[in-house]
């Protein structure tokens, strides 16, 4: 590890924290500076404005989060893995943060564009790299349900968190065994069959 890639850490980690804490209005780079125990000059070196520091630091997050994910040896376990981790990581502070991110990108043309560019950015998709790993592992082919699973399970998830209801196993059962495996058994090539490799039951 280079000798600059422990202070990157600490700096995105601390952008997390006070945007948890404080929002995005309050947030500076000499808070995050004094936060980070870093000096302004380290942080501007590596990102020209407050923007481009709070993308580099929910960039971070989604990929941490993502490498977190355990590799199961099945499809379905793999998926309800993903749901799992995305919901221990969906505390409080964080869907606040997040709302306020997007609350803030209304009047902030330069943070909106951020937030479309970390949004759309397919390699920070959870889904993706599971369904690429599950189906090399299990000799599958589903090309191009990614981007759909990834749509269908995060609308799921954003309607559940939005009506209050419980962000629990039997609901990330239903997604998996109701919605994604049959969603994927109609994108797999003839011959091939998720049910034949990874039984749902």
């Amino acid at each position: 590890m280079s000798r600059g890639k422990p202070r990157e850490i600490a700096i995105l980690n601390a952008t997390i924290e006070l945007l948890q804490m404080h929002g995005y209005q309050a947030l500076t780079i000499d808070s995050v500076a004094a936060h980070a125990h870093a000096s302004k000059a380290t942080i501007y070196r590596r990102w020209r404005n407050r923007v481009e520091l709070v993308k580099a630091a929910i960039d971070a997050f989604d990929q941490q989060r993502n490498e977190s994910i355990p590799d199961t040896g099945k499809l379905r376990s793999d998926l309800i893995a993903v749901l799992e981790t995305l919901r221990d990581t969906s505390t409080a502070p964080y869907l606040a943060m997040i709302n306020d991110l997007i609350a803030a990108s209304k009047h902030d043309r330069e943070l909106a564009a951020a937030l479309q560019v970390h949004v759309s950015d397919e390699a920070l998709s959870p889904f993706r790299r599971v369904l690429a790993r599950a189906m090399a592992r299990d000799g599958l082919e589903a090309a191009g349900c990614e981007d759909l699973i990834h749509d269908v399970a995060e609308a799921m998830i954003i309607r559940q968190v939005q009506l209050e209801r419980p962000f629990d196993d039997a609901f990330i059962f239903r997604v998996v065994d109701d919605i994604l495996l049959p969603l994927l058994e109609i994108y797999l090539r003839p011959g091939n069959s998720l049910y034949k490799k990874d039984p749902p039951l």
